[in-house]
């Protein structure tokens, strides 16, 4: 996927970004679940990891996938910070726990905790896509 194409696929997926943590911040505010809290930062970031790599034309099928490549292409090669790298791994941690493998909820803390992460993550990367994009 080349030009105009590509970009218009990398601008959805911000804008996928932004409106997921819109969601998580409007569930946060009406005293939502947790659960649906982090449901939502995590797929903020995730959309956001799919800008990044649909902007290198690396694009995996699965949310693994997604991680490892944030890390291998943006991580370790010093782009992003690896802290970045840790609140994306807690944030797909705590989904998959509180989506599917425990009883319990997560605590509104963590919920918190995961959405501020999130917001942090999205705005890095929008960020570093602004500039990439004003460069090409």
């Amino acid at each position: 996927m080349k030009g105009k194409e590509s970009f218009d696929l990398i601008k959805y997926r911000l804008e996928q970004a932004g409106n997921a943590l819109d969601d998580a911040k409007f569930l946060l505010n009406g005293n939502r679940s947790p659960q649906s809290i982090i449901n939502r930062s995590y797929y903020a970031m995730f959309y956001a990891a799919l800008a990044l790599l649909q902007k290198i034309g690396k694009v995996p099928s699965k949310h693994a996938g997604t991680i490892s490549l944030f890390d291998t292409e943006f991580v370790l090669k010093g782009i992003f910070p690896q802290e970045l790298s840790k609140d994306f791994h807690k944030a797909f941690e705590l989904r998959q726990l509180s989506d599917y493998k425990i009883i319990e909820d997560a605590s509104l803390e963590k919920a918190k905790e995961i959405l501020n992460k999130a917001t942090r993550f999205v705005e890095a990367v929008r960020k570093y896509l602004l500039t990439e994009i004003d460069s090409d």
